[in-house]
């Protein structure tokens, strides 16, 4: 964006690779969602930055955590999402809804209770684990993709949760009760939400373009309601959405969209 002409900020989530906060590899759906907000902070004071022209992207997991953002803090003109997880609802339902039913949370909650009380008393916090390694021959596709960036010079870091010993176990449990996507129906300004056409988590994005706007979108196909757009990649799959390697980013679209979005009356 920024070889597009835009002025480009971006930043660690806290708690993860080069922002600061203790302990590291938390998440949390009201800082992270401050995390968002906290730029737009530093952008509005800059003499360099027309504070009525600020948009955001949010990529994976803290694509939710823009929509969150721009449903709180209308200083947020258009918003972009690609290849977005809605954290709430997989932590709630498990990945497809495979456990969503209370039995399945209860024992969620008791295991998380039963590491919080472990972490505590050896004041260490056990991780989750990142992308398995060696792979599977029987690991789900979606996993195979996963690691065919994390594991790789495509997406690896030594300080990647994702790519070596994950998030802490209890560092997510927060998003079961706190739905990221409750208000975002009320959002005003225009949303942009990209994903792949064969993603696994393509029905995130499905589900916050309904939550947005009523309208529960044919699966697989671009819809469009008011200012908010549902764009699918015809054959990408998730990680497709995260770097260059398959040329399908729709650059020219984003730009276009924002400098629709971002214009001045």
């Amino acid at each position: 964006m920024a070889e597009r002409g835009f002025l480009t900020i971006a930043f660690d989530p806290s708690y993860t690779g080069e922002s600061g906060g203790e302990p590291r590899r938390m998440a949390s759906p009201d800082i992270n969602t401050e995390d968002f907000l906290a730029a737009v902070d530093f952008l509005s004071v800059q003499e360099n930055v027309d504070p009525e022209r600020i948009g955001i992207i949010g990529i994976c997991g803290w694509g939710g955590m823009a929509i969150n953002a721009a449903a709180l803090d209308p200083r947020i003109k258009a918003t972009v999402t690609s290849t977005m997880y809605d954290m709430s609802r997989v932590t709630r339902e498990g990945y497809f809804g495979c456990t969503d039913n209370e039995q399945a949370r209860d024992a969620k909650r008791k295991a998380w209770a039963a590491q919080r009380t472990e972490d505590y008393r050896t004041g260490s916090y056990k991780r989750a684990g990142g992308v398995v390694d060696p792979l599977p021959d029987d690991a789900p596709w979606f996993v195979k993709d996963y690691h065919e960036y994390y594991k790789t010079d495509r997406g690896y870091h030594p300080r990647s949760g994702n790519s070596n010993d994950g998030w802490n176990i209890i560092g997510t449990m927060s998003f079961m009760n706190q739905p990221i996507l409750d208000m975002a129906r009320e959002i005003k300004t225009p949303v942009l939400l990209i994903h792949g056409e064969k993603a696994h988590s393509r029905y995130f994005s499905e589900g916050a373009f309904e939550a947005m706007t009523g309208v529960k979108p044919e699966p697989g196909n671009t819809t469009v309601v008011g200012n908010k757009e549902l764009l699918i990649i015809p054959g990408a799959v998730h990680t497709d959405l995260y770097d260059d390697k398959a040329g399908v980013i729709p650059y020219d679209r984003i730009e276009s969209f924002f400098k629709e979005s971002l214009k001045k009356d």
